[in-house]
């Protein structure tokens, strides 16, 4: 499904990215962890498109899409959800979910409207469909963020931290929506420092650290047994926070 090959990202006299290969099955829910700043976040925006990689393959549907003509179309398929919404404020939670589909006319407005009150009404939030984001909760909003990508139809999700602008008791608001999708079997990919999420809601963990993956795998042996001594490391270090 997707297949990302030795990719490599510098800015100015920094390289983020040194050389990262992946492969990603559809149905799988991949994590990726690491310590910050090792380019967890750019690989993500460098998968959608938000960033262009210097070099190395990005291979979506058996089409390379770095350079590709057609980015924006594939961009379509591959939908992402931001650590902090990236809702318009002057635009109500409606108007926000079907901006992206009716603009790239995938639907025309009606349909667009229809649809996006059938998911918000699926996760009990038909209510604020006339709110702003600013009368709305933190855990409303991504769980906004998150219909928004969705009404999109994408055959990926990428997550960036999805949970870490939240407080607490909202954080169960989001991650059971993830669930939904997950039992939906939708593929995903998450960036984030919620550990115990990612070791119990993941199929497929990434170590990523100064820009290279060091270790991968199934979950609970990534957790459990790491081979790694820097995941061994990391881990002792957050764990002891």
């Amino acid at each position: 499904m997707l297949t990302i090959k030795n990719i490599k990202k510098t800015f100015g006299n920094k390289v983020v990215l040194k050389g990262i290969s992946l492969n990603v099955n559809k149905g799988d829910i991949i994590g990726i962890i690491g310590p910050s700043g090792c380019g967890k976040s750019t690989l993500l925006r460098c998968i959608n498109g938000l960033e262009t990689s210097d070099s190395g393959e990005i291979i979506f549907n058996e089409k390379n899409i770095i350079g590709s003509k057609h980015l924006l179309d594939v961009r379509k398929k591959i939908g992402m959800v931001f650590q902090q919404f990236n809702l318009f404020n002057h635009m109500t939670v409606l108007e926000n979910i079907t901006l992206a589909p009716v603009m790239n006319k995938l639907m025309k407005a009606d349909e667009a409207k229809k649809e996006a009150l059938r998911l918000l009404k699926e996760i009990d939030l038909e209510d604020i469909a006339n709110s702003y984001p600013n009368q709305i909760s933190g855990g409303q909003k991504q769980r906004v963020a998150i219909i928004r990508t969705l009404i999109m139809k994408p055959e990926i999700i990428l997550f960036d931290e999805p949970t870490s602008a939240l407080d607490p008791e909202m954080i169960g608001e989001v991650t059971n929506l993830m669930r939904k999708l997950a039992d939906n079997g939708m593929t995903m990919i998450i960036v984030s420092h919620e550990l115990n999420f990612i070791k119990n809601f993941c199929t497929k963990v990434v170590f990523i650290d100064d820009g290279k993956i060091v270790e991968e795998g199934d979950s609970k042996l990534i957790f459990d047994k790491p081979k790694d001594e820097r995941l061994k490391s990391f881990l002792e270090k957050v764990n002891n926070k």
